[in-house]
């Protein structure tokens, strides 16, 4: 293909060199004009929130201008489905136009999605909650690693797992990033909170006071240190207090039940490297 249409790195790194050059030389074969109505969005595209007004901008670019970049389309019986330029289609659609310059690639599910989904962070067009699901399903449905899907994407492993961390919001949070109501830095410090109704309460304070994510910071601390108070304050259970007395006596410092319906965690004070190191030879790990 002509490197006029600038396809990206993202379908370079994955179709090979050689294919590539081929189609290079058989430029005016390789570009196809398709019928706008033959074409259909892909359902598995990582990309689910598209700005009205951005399409809109871009369908009056695209009646001045043309397409100047291909879509590149997958054969899906009578019909073809997008890999990349779903944006595109949408605004020529918007603009009347009736045919549209396309490439058609033969490729597998898993090259589709990782297509797709490698363009979209290049062009950075989409949202963290969108790149949290696609890696997720990049990493579940074609068991890849982190690590792997680093390799694949070209994001560090680190930035990876943090951006799907984002899944363990509560849903009407993960809607207020995708809308950008509220940041990606404003869902990862909400993160710190596992109810999900406080998620959407304190995200609704975000919104309602127009909090900086500092200012979100400290008021997750206090809110952790009033129910934190509150469970100080309140009379142990007999038999876990018991069971914590035992447990102060057997490692000699502050031992913490945390219990919660039938669940909880024991916490085990330490005050040193030294300290810490007795207390597991006490528990003989």
């Amino acid at each position: 293909v002509s490197k006029k249409f600038a396809l990206g790195k993202g379908l370079g790194a994955l179709i090979p060199d050689d294919d590539l050059l081929e189609s290079e030389n058989s430029n005016s074969e390789a570009i196809l004009k398709i019928d706008i109505n033959l074409i259909k969005a892909n359902e598995d595209q990582p990309r689910k929130y598209f700005d009205e007004q951005k399409i809109y901008e871009l369908s009056q670019s695209i009646k001045d201008h043309g397409i100047i970049q291909p879509l590149i389309l997958k054969k899906s019986g009578e019909r073809y489905v997008i890999i990349a330029g779903e944006r595109r289609w949408r605004a020529a659609k918007l603009a009347g136009i009736n045919e549209v310059p396309a490439i058609l690639m033969d490729l597998s599910n898993r090259d589709v999605m990782e297509i797709s989904l490698i363009e979209n962070i290049q062009r950075q067009d989409l949202n963290p909650i969108e790149e949290a699901k696609a890696f997720y399903r990049l990493i579940k449905e074609f068991k890849l690693t982190h690590e792997e899907l680093s390799l694949r994407i070209g994001k560090s492993r680190t930035a990876i797992t943090n951006t799907m961390r984002l899944m363990n919001l509560d849903e009407r949070v993960q809607q207020y990033i995708i809308e950008g109501i509220i940041s990606e830095g404003h869902g990862r410090v909400i993160l710190s909170i596992e109810n999900k109704d406080t998620q959407y309460n304190v995200a609704q304070k975000v919104i309602d006071e127009g909090l900086s994510v500092r200012a979100l910071e400290k008021l997750i601390k206090s809110l952790q240190n009033e129910e934190k108070d509150r469970k100080e304050k309140e009379p142990l259970n007999p038999y876990y207090k018991d069971i914590t007395e035992k447990l102060e006596g057997l490692f000699g410092t502050k031992v913490i039940i945390n219990s919660k319906k039938n669940k909880g965690k024991i916490e085990i004070e330490y005050y040193s490297e030294d300290d810490l190191q007795r207390i597991i030879d006490i528990m003989k790990i």
